[in-house]
């Protein structure tokens, strides 16, 4: 048996999956820093989406997703501290990128504790935070 359209026997050609695309789920309630990330990582071609809280990102459907989380530490109801420790009781494994402008030995200490892949101090620049990502990412390439 044959098909007509490639010549080849269909019982014997193998379906090829892709990976999964990774997306950056950033997770702010400051406007002016979530835009700013999402403009910075869809430039260096990564796909992105933004959420303006905690609440909203986890309403979303995480089954098989593939990509990171960049939240900050002080948002509104849910800190980025809370959200990482909801997605891992959740048993979601994205990697987390927790970001502050509050340094506090604390704060670092309980996020990389709570398994964030990496805990930034705001300001950084541009390519901290693409190299941090990256990072984060990598495990969906794979």
């Amino acid at each position: 048996m044959t098909s007509p359209c490639t010549g080849q026997d269909p019982r014997k050609t193998r379906l090829v999956q892709t990976p999964p695309t990774p997306v950056v789920h950033i997770v702010d309630d400051d406007d002016a820093v979530r835009d700013g990330l999402v403009a910075l990582l869809s430039i260096r071609g990564l796909d992105v989406q933004a959420y303006a809280s905690a609440e909203l990102f986890l309403a979303t459907d995480l089954t098989g997703a593939c990509g990171c989380v960049v939240t900050d530490v002080q948002m509104g109801v849910t800190s980025g501290l809370d959200l990482l420790r909801a997605l891992r009781n959740a048993d979601v494994g994205l990697p987390v990128i927790v970001m502050t402008g509050r340094a506090e030995r604390n704060t670092a200490q309980a996020a990389v504790a709570g398994g964030a892949a990496a805990f930034l101090n705001k300001p950084f620049g541009p390519e901290e935070i693409v190299a941090a990502v990256q990072r984060a990412i990598a495990s969906c390439a794979a």
